[in-house]
């Protein structure tokens, strides 16, 4: 008699036909008697057939009165209710009666325990299929640690990837996320974004250690996107001053899209040892930008673009008067100079404006003007003293002296000078000291 006629005929807790009981032995007090059937145990579990051959072996028939004992705690109990119930269905009935990851798991365990391999590999095929939760995995890993090779095609979704493997996927999101190909349909832009989220994600040192780490490959990819993007930024710009009023805004838009992912880019560079590539190359294209924007066609428009400019400049102002970039001394007396009349300029003007107009929505607000205070004066008091007194001299004859405030640079550059005479005089006196002693 073949499985599916035999599951056909017996039902679970038919006593008229049952020549065995299963007791579920537990604490909770649920009900632990089940009437089954000998021929249904034996063929679906390993355990069962054996308890059976010896109670066979000992006796001439097998009637209600032979009782096989299993121990379950109380969580398992309801898994293991479901189990004896699974014996009584056909295969493809197994396979559709899953309806969650925990019922599987709980199955799975139970499955295991009583040596039960068709169900148990039907669980696992389950498993592999279906989504799931993230607070699943700790249990899913949990559950099956110790059921060897046959649990192999669900540790192939969590085991880690090859490193390869993972370096390829990196790659790919950050031609991704740099992409300016305008045939792109425009939904892209939120993938792009996403592609974006995900890289930021992959470089990140939080408590687990990041996905990539930055090789020749991957920098040299990154070094080509940051490019393009650097071209993109440039053509969009010069784009504003061909464009007529009716499409200056779609022109404006696409112009702080560019600058959105230029600072994207400049906020991972630092986790790949890049930022100096950022750095330079925004420092190429400073006189040619202010140049575009401070254009009288748009003296009194692009506001936004205007504010993302300061904003991107603010970054890289940090990461030289800081030393994380470091330049030679005539690129960032460059740097000042382009930067510094265009920062001065605009900061009263949006200050004017906001004033004018409460709903005026582009400001430099208070955390980004003293973090641009406080580069300008590391950077500032970095430089060779005489381009120290040039930028300081240019500051005080401006008529914008209060933003920003150089005054304490000042002091120090004051203070250094006349330090430096005095050691200067010291450093001769020894000198002519020594030489009169020879």
């Amino acid at each position: 008699m073949d499985k599916a006629t035999v599951a056909d005929i017996y039902e679970l807790g038919d006593r008229a036909t049952s020549d065995v009981v299963v007791r579920l032995r537990n604490k909770d007090g649920r009900p632990e008697w089940f009437y089954c059937h000998s021929s249904i145990l034996s063929k679906k579990s390993k355990f069962f057939a054996d308890r059976l051959s010896v109670i066979s072996s000992s006796c001439q028939t097998l009637d209600s009165h032979n009782c096989i004992e299993v121990c379950c705690s109380g969580p398992e109990y309801d898994h293991y209710v479901k189990l004896l119930r699974l014996f009584y269905l056909s295969d493809h009935l197994v396979t559709d009666s899953w309806d969650s990851v925990r019922t599987a798991l709980g199955v799975l365990q139970a499955a295991t325990a009583l040596c039960c391999e068709e169900i148990a590999q039907s669980c696992i095929e389950y498993l592999e299929a279906v989504p799931w939760e993230e607070k699943e995995e700790d249990v899913i890993l949990k559950t099956i640690s110790g059921l060897g090779p046959v649990a192999m095609p669900i540790l192939a979704r969590i085991q880690p990837v090859d490193l390869n493997a993972v370096k390829h996927v990196f790659i790919s999101a950050i031609r991704f996320a740099t992409s300016k190909d305008k045939s792109l349909p425009p939904f892209t832009d939120d993938l792009k974004t996403s592609a974006q989220e995900q890289v930021e994600y992959m470089l990140a040192e939080d408590e687990d250690l990041p996905l990539v780490t930055a090789d020749s490959d991957i920098k040299a990819e990154v070094k080509i996107g940051l490019s393009k993007l650097f071209s993109a930024f440039e053509s969009e710009l010069n784009l504003l001053l061909s464009e007529s009023d009716r499409s200056l805004e779609e022109a404006e838009s696409k112009v702080l899209q560019c600058l959105s992912d230029l600072e994207w880019v400049c906020s991972i560079l630092p986790k790949m040892d890049m930022l100096k590539d950022f750095v330079c190359s925004w420092v190429d294209i400073s006189v040619n930008v202010l140049a575009v924007v401070q254009d009288k066609k748009l003296s009194s428009g692009i506001w936004a673009v205007k504010v993302k400019l300061i904003e991107v400049t603010a970054k890289v102002l940090d990461a030289v008067g800081y030393g994380n970039v470091v330049l030679p001394a005539p690129s960032r007396v460059q740097l000042l100079k382009i930067w510094l009349p265009y920062i001065r300029t605009m900061k009263p003007l949006l200050d004017s404006k906001c004033t004018e107009d409460e709903a005026f929505p582009y400001k430099m607000d208070a955390d980004l003007c003293q973090g641009i205070e406080g580069a300008i004066i590391s950077l500032v008091l970095a430089l060779p003293s005489n381009d120290q007194a040039d930028i300081l001299t240019d500051w005080m004859e401006a008529e914008q002296v209060r933003y920003p405030d150089l005054s304490e640079a000042f002091e120090v550059w004051c203070y250094r000078t006349k330090a430096a005479k005095r050691r200067l005089e010291v450093g001769f006196n020894e000198v002519g000291n020594a030489t009169v002693s020879l």
